[in-house]
């Protein structure tokens, strides 16, 4: 497990969800027909540790291996020993609506969360049905305004909905409403953190109960008002030319990178994540699928796609 030029492929981590479809499936996941909702592809957390394939005994973990091999992931042993592996990588299927959410920062959820990391994510559109809308942001004024609308349950005049389509990208700030809508399929790039407030959950049950809400913890951390900004992006965190970057803020940056026959390119950051959204191929001459998730590390050096394939990567 030492060699710092090694592909490191990950087994996905499936999640079984009210809002869930079969999509998944089309992943090379399986999902054994039940509505599985998220995929973590990507994950140190401990709510979802993903095994390590050809490990060699089939037990090591991605947390395991961020602090036994810190020099794979350009850190020392004091940063990964006492740092959690920072990033989560999750394709979601929502069949149906997710609960109207947001989330919190990490001073926010440090203090109030168990020390958790608050969580900063961002979502590229992998497919959506005709018409399909999405919620970002709120109409609250003020905050006082928001809690307002959030108590006596105005929501048809609280929730701001858009149009969403395949390509589109999304950056979701904490203290940002959201919510995936039925009929969308998204990769989903976070912080390692699974802390949500949950809004409004349209009064479904599961179990013959209404889920938890968390209004008090919404209305202490939404941003209000809402104001719609770009994607904030950094040129110092470039790749490669061929290398769309989404977003880099100070939590991770986001690439898009289209194959199309072939793609050289050197690894030059502290450990790249990597999901094969379309398509299929190779690196440096192993192959690579739909589905497929890995890392690449600090001296992995230079990397040569080929094959026709879409990617999304992610970085500190």
């Amino acid at each position: 497990m030492n060699g710092n030029s090694r592909i490191i492929f990950l087994q996905e981590i499936l999640k079984e969800t009210i809002w869930g479809g079969n999509r998944l499936s089309e992943y090379g996941f399986d999902t054994n027909g039940k509505n599985c909702g998220e995929a973590w592809v990507i994950s140190a957390h401990k709510n979802g540790d993903c095994l390590i394939k050809d490990s060699g005994n089939g037990k090591s973990t991605l947390s395991w291996f961020w602090k036994e091999h810190p020099e794979f992931f350009g850190k020392s042993e004091a940063e990964t020993e006492n740092n959690p592996f920072p990033l989560l990588t999750k394709i979601i299927d929502a069949k149906s609506d997710l609960s109207i959410q947001v989330h919190p920062d990490d001073g926010y959820a440090k203090k109030n969360e168990n020390g958790s990391l608050g969580k900063t994510e961002c979502w590229y559109i992998l497919d959506a049905l005709p018409g399909t809308k999405i919620v970002i942001g709120h109409n609250g004024k003020s905050p006082e305004e928001t809690a307002k609308m959030i108590r006596q349950g105005l929501w048809k005049d609280f929730i701001r909905e858009i149009p969403v389509k395949k390509g589109d990208f999304f950056y979701i700030k904490p203290g940002t409403v959201h919510a995936i809508k039925g009929g969308t399929l998204i990769l989903e790039t976070q912080q390692s953190s699974d802390i949500t407030y949950r809004v409004y959950d349209y009064d479904r049950l599961s179990n013959g109960k209404p889920r938890e809400l968390h209004v008090q913890q919404s209305i202490d951390v939404i941003a209000s008002p809402f104001i719609e900004e770009e994607p904030p992006r950094n040129e110092a965190k470039s790749v490669d030319k061929e290398f769309s970057q989404l977003v880099s803020c100070d939590k991770f940056t986001v690439w898009k990178a289209a194959v199309k026959g072939r793609l050289d390119f050197v690894q030059n950051q502290d450990f790249l994540l990597c999901t094969v959204v379309e398509g299929e191929g190779e690196i440096n001459g192993t192959k690579i699928k739909k589905g497929d998730s890995f890392i690449l590390g600090k001296n992995f050096g230079e990397a040569e796609f080929k094959g026709q394939m879409e990617l999304i990567l992610s970085s500190e």
